[in-house]
């Protein structure tokens, strides 16, 4: 699996299960770029801290605020309409493009706050999923297993 956040995010994403349990995430109000970054940190090897926790949470959550949660709230607005409406359609998927790349810099910005952190510190370093979803009431959902068995997998 490659190294950088984006392409372990896009394989990661391409297994099976994996797309069904990011959208239920997302559904209950998980930030799925976050999810996924835990999940490539834990991959790593890197120490699970409470201030890494904060420090990607302060640069995920005003992207996902001001940026993506607006793209995807138009997208899914529009789903509808643009069954019947070719136009609107073709409109959707542009923002259905530019919402996936307002994730792939999410997820490159969360890739340069914890570059200079140590790996292989911690093999057994599966504290950062259920750490971040605990703030989303996400720790039990069944889809955080799904992840972490497809991260397994590989």
């Amino acid at each position: 699996m490659s190294s950088d956040l984006w392409s372990f995010a896009v394989n990661l994403y391409a297994k099976p299960g994996v797309e069904p349990a990011c959208l239920a995430l997302q559904a209950c109000g998980g930030n799925v770029c976050l999810m996924l970054c835990g999940l490539w940190l834990e991959r790593r090897g890197v120490v699970c801290n409470e201030q890494r926790l904060q420090q990607l949470r302060q640069l995920a959550e005003p992207w996902d605020a001001a940026v993506v949660q607006p793209l995807r709230t138009l997208r899914t607005r529009w789903k509808e309409h643009a069954l019947r409406d070719t136009g609107l359609s073709d409109l959707r998927e542009q923002v259905k493009r530019l919402e996936l790349e307002a994730e792939r810099q999410l997820l490159e910005r969360l890739e340069a706050a914890a570059e200079d952190w140590p790996e292989g510190q911690q093999r057994d370093a599966a504290q950062w999923l259920p750490r971040l979803a605990a703030s989303t009431d996400l720790a039990n959902h069944d889809a955080l297993h799904q992840l972490r068995v497809a991260v397994s997998g590989t």
